[in-house]
């Protein structure tokens, strides 16, 4: 199986960059373990997440979940300026309550199948303006500046959800994508605990199957049978998390087989599966 690199790491609960380059280096298809925000500032930029591309406009915001695939393609002739922020799964489930829920932006692009929103009226939009704070805050060196920092972040994202609750940003629905290929992408991961195998995915969705194998490649960068098998074994490392014992998250991820799940995790993560009830 070709390796998905992980890329990015997360030590702390949440981490703010504020970038500006000319990007070269061509960016393979990736994932990280944390929640990403990207908020697109200017330059030409294509995000690919999950077989869609999306075309930015400027304080466009890309919302990227755990584990979701994807790569940027960048006008190397263009600076490309953006502010990210990397969250982890911990911090944002821990503003959950009966009256608020961090999470729910997140929750709401899985339901649009749309990772990228765009602000109606940025001169309007409060989601706009502590953007712009949260930009000019990197050139601020007063007293305290990173947990004020913290602070904008934190209101950037009560904003941010106010505005998804409220309807005031567009979830895009004009990604560029194959409709056939992204209602395979949906399925699969639906139904990770079934027979996924290529024949049957070919009879669900009327295509040949050497046919739907080409255009998915071509489409994604990846084949279906990697990302069936990547998919499982991101389950069953969030069943293990869970509690869950290894055997039976080794099945209830889809996985017909322990040797070659065990052969396939440690391919993939770079250690047993035991290893990972034993940090």
């Amino acid at each position: 199986m070709n390796k998905y690199e992980k890329k990015g790491y997360l030590n702390s609960d949440f981490r703010i960059f504020h970038l500006i380059d000319n990007i070269k280096k061509e960016y393979e298809y990736h994932y990280h373990e944390f929640h990403k925000i990207t908020i697109f500032i200017s330059g030409e930029v294509q995000y690919l997440i999950e077989g869609k591309t999306y075309e930015l406009q400027p304080y466009d915001i890309v919302l990227v979940n755990r584990n979701d695939i994807h790569k940027i393609e960048v006008n190397p002739a263009v600076p490309y300026e953006r502010i990210i922020v990397y969250i982890s799964p911990g911090f944002i489930d821990a503003y959950q309550t009966d009256d608020y829920d961090l999470s729910y932006c997140f929750q709401k692009a899985r339901e649009e199948h749309s990772n990228v929103l765009r602000v109606h009226s940025l001169e309007k939009s409060s989601l706009f303006k502590i953007t712009n704070r949260m930009e000019r805050s990197f050139s601020d060196t007063e007293y305290a500046s990173s947990l004020y920092r913290q602070l904008l972040f934190l209101e950037f994202m009560i904003q941010l959800n106010r505005a998804a609750i409220k309807n005031r940003l567009d979830f895009l629905e004009d990604a560029l994508y194959n409709k056939k290929v992204v209602d395979i992408i949906h399925y699969i991961n639906d139904h990770l605990d079934t027979e996924l195998d290529i024949d049957t995915l070919a009879g669900k969705f009327y295509i040949s199957r050497y046919y739907m194998m080409r255009l998915f490649k071509s489409e994604t960068g990846y084949t279906i049978n990697n990302y069936i098998t990547y998919k499982r074994l991101i389950l069953a490392r969030e069943l293990i998390l869970q509690g869950t014992p290894i055997t039976q998250a080794c099945f209830d991820s889809g996985f017909q087989n322990y040797s070659t799940f065990s052969r396939a995790y440690k391919a993939e993560f770079g250690e047993n599966a035991r290893m990972l009830l034993a940090k």
